[in-house]
């Protein structure tokens, strides 16, 4: 029988290898821009704290619109390198350059930064999707088995959470070199991830291509798809099991991005720790996720994937937990909680990606197509808006308990404690509560390794029948 769902030929290693480093990119820059971005607007761009989270609001709203916008124009894509691979080779330089001119402090203006800022960060933000969303959806692409695609995802995080500690060195390098110029400082760091970010894109092109061309052509009689964008959406969520993978990933999400926003500010005003300091514990948090990511992939074929982000989650709650309590001077005890907050963010990273291509599996089988872009860009559209308002209400809740915010070229200034209690809610209790929602939601995920394989075995019967 001659179709996709008998291929049962596993990925080798350089196929994995490959995929995985089409997220090297996208991940420095994400990382950076979520560890450094609010900082930056706030104690080097000299903005209210208010403003710098309106521009991340914009930047991440305008994100989120044109995610299905992209998802959609990539499913239905005809080129000979497939539908994904055109717009991360031509998107890729587009993207690199975007990211270096977000680092510019061009003025001391607030006008004029306000909206050079938000201008940068809308034109970035679709650059970033046109590179990432497609290649998001090239994992049911690569292969049909439920096992491989956690495999896959695995390296392909490992890649992710590799490029965020690599971009967190590359900070503290460049931040060692430049003590005493901070503009200079994220100049130089815009530009050297810039240059680094651009190039794996290529090496994940000509690394999977033949793989994912060879089975898009057996797909290619059934994949497309006329629909309206209207009509996409309407079936996408009125499939339940779609709805409870991006409840998970924006709770997931939102627990990360929270605390990795806050945690400079964490680290510096609370603690009273230098700012070289902060990067060490970022890559605490980032280098045990990296490691656990590979154990929690291993653990998964054992015991499956809801009972792995549920054993990482609830150790995550436990340091977030630990942090709110933790006292200036307790240096040890932030570090031991960043390792364990590590374990659970590794699950976050692995586990609702590797739900969402069984997801996509259900929905072949109700409706006979498969849609990969349009779930992708309405998994990640909903993150993005949960994470505009989340970074925006953080802003406006430091800015009401008084954080003052640094002026270019003095001394950053010290914080009044309504701002570092502000700092401690932000860092714990908040996102505390996403991930007990999230904890909520992926008790009730219907899609065991035992459904899945029944939605394979429909798929194979009824192929010959469409």
């Amino acid at each position: 029988m001659n179709n996709h769902y008998m291929q049962t030929e596993k990925l080798n290693f350089w196929t994995k290898l490959a995929y995985g480093a089409g997220d090297l990119g996208p991940a420095i820059c994400a990382n950076i821009q979520v560890f450094f971005l609010l900082y930056f607007f706030t104690n080097v761009a000299g903005l209210s704290a208010s403003i710098a989270g309106s521009i991340l609001m914009i930047g991440k709203i305008s994100d989120a619109v044109n995610d299905p916008i992209i998802g959609v124009m990539s499913d239905r894509t005809v080129h000979p390198w497939g539908r994904r691979y055109p717009w991360m080779v031509f998107g890729a330089i587009p993207f690199g350059i975007l990211f270096f001119l977000q680092w510019i402090v061009p003025t001391t203006n607030q006008s004029f930064l306000f909206w050079y800022y938000v201008v940068i960060a809308v034109l970035f933000n679709i650059a970033y999707t046109i590179v990432n969303l497609p290649y998001a959806a090239l994992t049911p692409e690569l292969t049909q088995d439920f096992h491989e695609r956690t495999s896959l995802n695995s390296f392909r995080f490992a890649f992710s959470i590799g490029g965020s500690i690599l971009s967190l060195v590359i900070a503290q390098l460049i931040f060692s070199i430049f003590k005493d110029n901070p503009i200079q400082q994220y100049l130089v760091l815009g530009i050297v991830c810039a240059i680094i970010a651009v190039l794996p894109i290529y090496w994940c092109f000509f690394g999977t291509r033949d793989r994912a061309v060879s089975n898009n052509t057996k797909k290619e009689e059934y994949n497309n798809t006329n629909l309206s964008i209207v009509e996409q959406i309407r079936i996408a969520f009125s499939n339940r099991p779609f709805l409870f993978v991006i409840g998970i990933y924006l709770c997931s999400w939102l627990g990360v991005q929270l605390t990795a926003s806050i945690l400079p500010y964490f680290v510096i005003y609370w603690m009273q720790l230098p700012e070289g300091t902060f990067p060490q514990v970022a890559i605490a948090v980032q280098g045990t996720a990296l490691i656990m990511l590979f154990v929690w992939s291993f653990v998964s074929k054992k015991v499956g994937k809801k009972a792995v982000y549920f054993m990482g989650i609830c150790l995550w709650i436990i340091a977030q937990g630990g942090l709110f309590f933790t006292q200036p001077g307790q240096v040890g005890l932030m570090y031991f909680l960043a390792v364990i907050a590590g374990f659970g963010v590794s699950t976050a990273y692995l586990v609702p990606w590797s739900m969402i291509p069984d997801v996509i599996d259900l929905d072949e089988l109700n409706t006979g197509q498969r849609r990969e872009g349009i779930f992708y860009s309405f998994m990640v559209f909903l993150q993005k808006i949960g994470l505009a308002i989340g970074l925006f209400l953080v802003g406006v809740a430091l800015d009401i308990a008084g954080f003052i915010e640094t002026i270019p070229g003095e001394t950053p200034p010290t914080q009044p404690d309504s701002a570092l209690l502000a700092v401690r809610i932000a860092i714990a209790p908040l996102p505390t509560i996403f991930l007990i929602v999230g904890l909520l939601l992926a008790y009730f995920y219907p899609i065991t390794r035992e459904v899945h394989n029944e939605i394979l075995l429909k798929l194979r019967n009824d192929k010959p029948n469409r």
